[in-house]
């Protein structure tokens, strides 16, 4: 893995433990678009990006064996979202005390920008908030965020005693500031979620080839 030696060491997390209802099952990551996986245009663009990436999944790990990266189940029961997926991937960059940050990106978004980590750490620097997430034409991506490492046990709590479930609802706490990316040419947090939206990101690429 590279990244950019003027930001923090933040370890990207791929939180691909969803239940994909909408796509009638299976892996969202797995699917592909443009003969290439989801995973593997996500892996692209965050590697330059990060210190190392970590893939949040649950069930069976080796059906991500080809993308050789470590993979993380939740350590909460039942399913209890994306926050459980973030919980599981601070508590495995919290190994190495060198990482101080955790970089979120839902296994749906193949788009994601190629400056994401530099203009979350940017948003957060420049309000003075605890955490960032993402936005494009004006509508916030809580799950694509950047999370401090020391808030971990905060988070356990939250999720597994008080019950939250919603991102906004527990970033709230320490202030979230919010990073816009243009959607021109294709919004970079366009998402995969039915079989007409992989339809959709197939055109989306025969029009912009170098996405």
């Amino acid at each position: 893995m590279t990244s950019d030696p003027a930001l923090p060491p933040t370890v990207g997390a791929i939180l691909a433990g969803g239940l994909a209802r909408r796509m009638g099952g299976g892996d969202k990551p797995l699917r592909s678009i443009g003969a290439r996986t989801v995973m593997a245009r996500i892996i692209d663009r965050l590697t330059p990006q990060v210190t190392r990436l970590v893939i949040n999944a649950n069930d069976d790990p080796s059906r991500f064996d080809a993308f050789h990266l470590p993979v993380v189940a939740d350590s909460l029961p039942d399913h209890p979202g994306p926050l459980a997926g973030v919980l599981a991937a601070l508590d495995w960059a919290a190994a190495d005390p060198a990482v101080s940050w955790v970089l979120s990106v839902p296994g749906d978004a193949p788009f994601v920008p190629r400056d994401l980590l530099r203009g979350l750490h940017a948003a957060r620097r420049d309000h003075g908030t605890m955490f960032a997430c993402a936005a494009s034409q004006g509508r916030t991506h809580p799950v694509i965020a950047l999370w401090p490492v020391s808030i971990r046990d905060e988070l356990r709590r939250a999720v597994a005693e008080e019950g939250v479930r919603k991102i906004d609802l527990f970033t709230q706490r320490g202030g979230c500031a919010t990073a816009e990316w243009s959607a021109v040419p294709v919004d970079p947090f366009f998402n995969v979620n039915t079989p007409e939206d992989l339809a959709e990101a197939d055109h989306l690429l025969a029009l912009h080839p170098g996405l």
